[in-house]
């Protein structure tokens, strides 16, 4: 959906969202090690920011820890993607 909504113009950067919660098999890993690698290579592919605001926890706790108002993590991950898209701006003129 980033790489879509990237290829499709309009966009000054995209933040992606989410959380993969360890379970007993070694599905975590691949699942996270996938979702940056898709949103590491839609950036690269456009060269549109896309941030990584995907949280990788061992459970439901750390994840509301860590989507808290005090320790947000996808609002640091909105704040990237907005610094980075100006910072391009800035660059490209």
């Amino acid at each position: 959906t980033a790489l879509a909504l990237a290829e499709k113009g309009g966009h000054d950067a995209i933040v992606c969202l989410g959380c993969v919660i360890r379970g007993e098999t070694y599905h975590f890993e691949i699942v996270a090690g996938q979702a940056a690698a898709g949103i590491r290579q839609g950036q690269l592919d456009t060269g549109v920011p896309i941030t990584f605001g995907v949280l990788t926890t061992e459970d439901k706790e750390q994840a509301f820890a860590r989507s808290g108002p005090k320790n947000n993590k996808g609002a640091d991950a909105a704040e990237a993607a907005i610094e980075m898209a100006n910072l391009l701006k800035s660059i490209q003129g």
